[in-house]
């Protein structure tokens, strides 16, 4: 029988849906979304069943000190670096099924797809699942990539607490080992042949221009902070209007300025403001603090700089009117990052080759390819999102079609730079 020529190898598109959907069920939501927030029991439920999708692909499954899952499946020349592909399995809490979930069942759908047609590459395939991307339940996100690309220290992510609870003392390390995904493995780069990541695209882009697969060239630039907000604790009924010094009410006028200053910058302009924290938080009590977690992002750096500028005016400015105290602590940005052009150039032939419908298009949001980027060559290929575009929705929605097209493009990337396939055996 005549073995399967490479280039008319594609994936199981069936399949592949199938296995989005078992996903999904872990943590399955009202609203036909999934809560997987990163090592809860749910989180582990979802990881638990990767592992053994792998074991039975005949892969070697190992866990590093984060809790970073790396599937590795051999090379003929297992001595050369990996070609490696990744994503996550954790979610915000309203999140969907697709959001970090597609880029790891394409990993899984590219490997069943190799074992099928009985190739084997030159140099191993390794799929990684990361730990924490999302950052909705410990802080900060992409922490398992940044863990090991050496950009966070290993015991400063260990004792990170529950960013949803402010008085929880459950650390990142203790429920690593309640879990059992506290591995041995070092946290730490090693020498990686390269590294792709699929993912939905989270925007509107490419599905309502028609296009079928994003070529994601590089990231907007975005900065983050925390605002503080300072007023005035007092009983909520006898103090007089006049009088009061409302950290909430503050806190309210700086959202508003907030989301102006991402609107008045054209339409890479973005701002949000999405997460405080309330002292003392009590329904009698006036609020005297607020920390409110804020950024901006622009495709432009020099017009991050201009917004960051006005963000710090304008809490100057209301400080002054309103006499609460505002302070503006950076604590993290990401991009603008560029990833590799052969990478680049490379899925851009496949997609052509494939016959996809194909645009570059920059990421807006972080991903662990971000952190990969400064190890090795890395590259991001988007889907289309559907309902509008919308994610970290339950709503969130891209169809079997989108999903495949991405993960043939991966599947004939992976085994471009993986070498030559042959018959396995």
């Amino acid at each position: 029988m005549p073995e399967p020529r490479i280039d008319s190898l594609r994936i199981n598109s069936n399949r592949l849906w199938d296995s989005m959907m078992t996903m999904g069920k872990i943590g399955a939501t009202p609203g036909g979304g999934s809560r997987r927030l990163a090592l809860s029991d749910e989180d582990k439920a979802g990881r638990d069943l990767f592992c053994r999708w792998m074991n039975d692909a005949g892969c070697a499954v190992t866990v590093d000190e984060i809790g970073n899952i790396f599937s590795r499946r051999k090379g003929r020349n297992d001595a050369r670096p990996p070609v490696m592909v990744g994503s996550h399995l954790d979610t915000v809490p309203t999140g969907g099924k697709f959001d970090g979930v597609a880029g790891v069942m394409a990993g899984v759908e590219l490997i069943r797809t190799l074992n099928d047609a009985a190739l084997q590459t030159e140099a191993p395939v390794e799929l990684t699942v990361w730990m924490n991307e999302e950052g909705s339940r410990f802080s900060p996100f992409t922490m398992g990539s940044m863990v090991f690309a050496g950009q966070f220290p290993l015991e400063q992510a260990y004792a990170c607490t529950e960013i949803t609870n402010p008085a929880s003392t459950i650390s990142v390390k203790a429920e690593l080992a309640r879990t059992g995904y506290l591995g041995t493995v070092p946290a730490r780069a090693r020498p990686v042949a390269c590294y792709f990541e699929v993912h939905n695209e989270q925007g509107p882009i490419l599905g309502e221009a028609g296009f079928e697969v994003g070529i994601v060239t590089g990231s907007f630039f975005a900065r983050y902070f925390i605002a503080t907000i300072r007023g005035d604790a007092a009983h909520v009924g006898p103090t007089p209007m006049e009088r009061r010094k409302d950290a909430l009410v503050g806190t309210a006028r700086l959202v508003l300025e907030i989301d102006r200053i991402g609107r008045s910058y054209g339409p890479d302009g973005r701002s949000n403001a999405p997460h405080i924290n309330v002292y003392p938080n009590v329904r009698g009590v006036i609020p005297s603090e607020v920390k409110l977690s804020c950024d901006v992002r622009h495709s432009d750096v020099a017009t991050v700089k201009a917004m960051e500028a006005e963000l710090r005016q304008t809490a100057a400015r209301l400080a002054a009117e309103t006499g609460f105290g505002i302070d503006i602590e950076q604590y993290y940005e990401f991009g603008p990052i560029h990833f590799h052009a052969d990478m680049l150039g490379l899925l851009r032939d496949t997609a052509g080759k494939l016959g996809y419908k194909w645009r570059d298009i920059l990421t807006v949001a972080g991903h662990d390819a971000v952190s990969m980027n400064a190890l090795c060559p890395t590259a991001m290929i988007f889907a289309p999102s559907r309902a509008e575009g919308i994610s970290h929705n339950e709503r969130e929605y891209s169809t079997p079609e989108d999903l495949a097209a991405a993960t043939n493009v991966l599947l004939h990337a992976v085994l471009s730079k993986a070498g030559t396939a042959r018959a396995a055996g």
